[in-house]
């Protein structure tokens, strides 16, 4: 029997065994007219298999890519792009970036600790206080999700002076109750009506 696994590993799987014969073929032709007659007949077969993709910007220059690639680099033919090199493949990755974002409390985030600067920065008067207190709340809130037991506000307080460097500290800001945040935040049970006759329950006219 002859089993796929037994074959050639094919360098692109998704235009299947028989496409990458036909360039297996190509590369025994000797005549440079003929290669590039069947190289063209190989590109219009292989764009027959994605027409949804036609309409994507360099749709043919992916296909002769895809075809050098396919031929191991060894088609002599002539290209109407610049074919791609084995090099290119064979350099490593390279390393993708990430946001180094140092945050003290993960569990009240960045946006937040940029918020208190924002906050911090505010002239004295009642518009700092009562954007200072929401914050406060948010927090609060924020860490009763991370933990569900309980939070002291006083948790809370030197949470907030440490995140503004100093610049805002408050102890007696009207924060909400514990049990508040977690009966709000607690999922609602869906009400069972099943059996139930919604004109038995209807008040009367």
């Amino acid at each position: 029997m002859d089993y796929n696994s037994n074959r050639k590993k094919l360098p692109l799987p998704e235009y299947g065994r028989n496409i990458q014969n036909m360039v297996d073929h190509v590369l025994t032709i000797e005549n440079r007219e003929e290669r590039n007659l069947a190289a063209r007949t190989i590109i219009d077969i292989m764009g027959n298999l994605y027409p949804y993709l036609r309409d994507i910007n360099d749709f043919k220059h992916k296909l002769w890519d895809h075809l050098a690639i396919m031929a191991d680099f060894k088609l002599d033919i002539d290209y109407p792009y610049d074919p791609p090199r084995p090099e290119t493949f064979q350099e490593a990755p390279k390393k993708v970036e990430y946001a180094s974002n140092n945050i003290r409390f993960r569990y009240y985030g960045k946006v937040l600790e940029r918020m208190v600067d924002e906050a911090a920065a505010y002239e004295d008067g009642e518009e700092k206080e009562i954007l200072i207190t929401m914050l406060a709340n948010h927090m609060k809130k924020c860490y009763l999700t991370w933990n569900k037991d309980a939070v002291d506000d006083e948790k809370i307080y030197l949470d907030l002076e440490e995140i503004s460097k100093g610049k805002v500290k408050r102890d007696n800001l009207n924060l909400a109750e514990t049990r508040d945040i977690l009966q709000r935040s607690a999922p609602r049970k869906k009400q069972n009506t099943q059996g139930r006759n919604p004109k038995k329950h209807r008040k009367n006219d």
